[in-house]
């Protein structure tokens, strides 16, 4: 997977898989949230305090980048 992000000490990585979609994968010391690129549904995983809010944040303000990218 690899890391399309790093802040506030949070890694963000993009995991493509066929059956699957595209998910974001955010890792913050042993917290990890997963959330589908497509939805922006949380799939798993929570990250502490206020930054699983700032990961969503991220995540919709680059979503259409990230489907764009994959797609090319």
């Amino acid at each position: 997977m690899p890391v399309i992000a790093r802040f506030c000490g949070v890694v963000i990585r993009l995991l493509v898989l066929q059956p699957m979609g595209t998910r974001i994968h955010a890792f913050h010391g042993d917290g990890e949230l997963v959330v589908d690129l497509k939805t922006l549904r949380v799939i798993q995983g929570a990250l502490p305090g206020s930054l699983g809010e700032l990961v969503m944040d991220w995540v919709r303000n680059h979503q259409l980048e990230l489907l764009h990218w994959h797609a090319a």
